[in-house]
């Protein structure tokens, strides 16, 4: 293992320990397939899973293999009308799992993240059961003010320019703390604690996963 891996293993596991002292467990996996593996272990075949969009979840492979899997699978984006959207929205807040990255995490084990209609932070912070986030550690910051920091000019103008927004960052690839009319910096949300021993689980892998 070089020392790049090894240091970012040992940094992992900094941020494990700090994850239990705020009653959330943390899993560090070199690899994204061998993550992938081993959250598809921990969930039962036939679970309810809803998940929040992320790039993460997809590219990590999770997304194709619970497709594939014994699972019901609550995704609101093959929703064709507002109403069936708002229905499976509904379903999705009393899945047994719920999948998600976050934007950022610190060494501290804090979870940031910013959210446009706010469904996402809104399952992470009551509702499903169980929520496994896939974190890459290119989203790991050193402190709060940094990880937002984070989010705004790493996150969010990428995220702006995949969903083709009509916002500032999109064209310049920096945050302008705009609010224009289709802003999806709307609400922040840090988890500095879980309520819940045993709901949130943060799974972080030794790769670049989404934005």
């Amino acid at each position: 293992m070089s020392h790049k891996l090894t240091a970012m293993a040992k940094q992992a596991d900094t941020i494990i320990k700090n994850l239990a002292k705020r009653n959330m467990e943390g899993f560090y996996f070199e690899t994204a397939a061998e993550c992938t593996q081993a959250i598809l272990e921990a969930m039962p075949a036939g679970s309810a899973i809803g998940w929040g969009g992320s790039e993460s979840i997809k590219e990590c492979g999770l997304m194709e293999a619970i497709h594939n899997g014994d699972y019901e699978l609550i995704d609101r984006f093959a929703a064709k009308t507002p109403e069936e959207s708002r229905a499976l929205y509904a379903k999705t807040v009393l899945a047994d799992y719920y999948l998600m990255s976050s934007n950022a995490i610190t060494l501290e084990g804090e979870l940031i993240n910013i959210d446009g209609n706010g469904n996402r932070v809104a399952c992470l912070i009551q509702g499903p059961s169980h929520v496994i986030l896939v974190v890459g550690m290119n989203k790991v910051a050193t402190d709060i003010e940094s990880g937002i920091a984070r989010v705004r000019n790493i996150a969010s103008p990428a995220n702006a320019i995949r969903l083709n927004k009509n916002i500032p960052c999109a064209a310049t690839g920096t945050c302008h703390n705009c609010l224009a009319p289709e802003c999806f910096c709307n609400q922040i949300v840090i988890t500095r604690r879980s309520g819940h021993t045993g709901r949130i689980k943060v799974y972080l892998v030794g790769e670049s996963l989404g934005y």
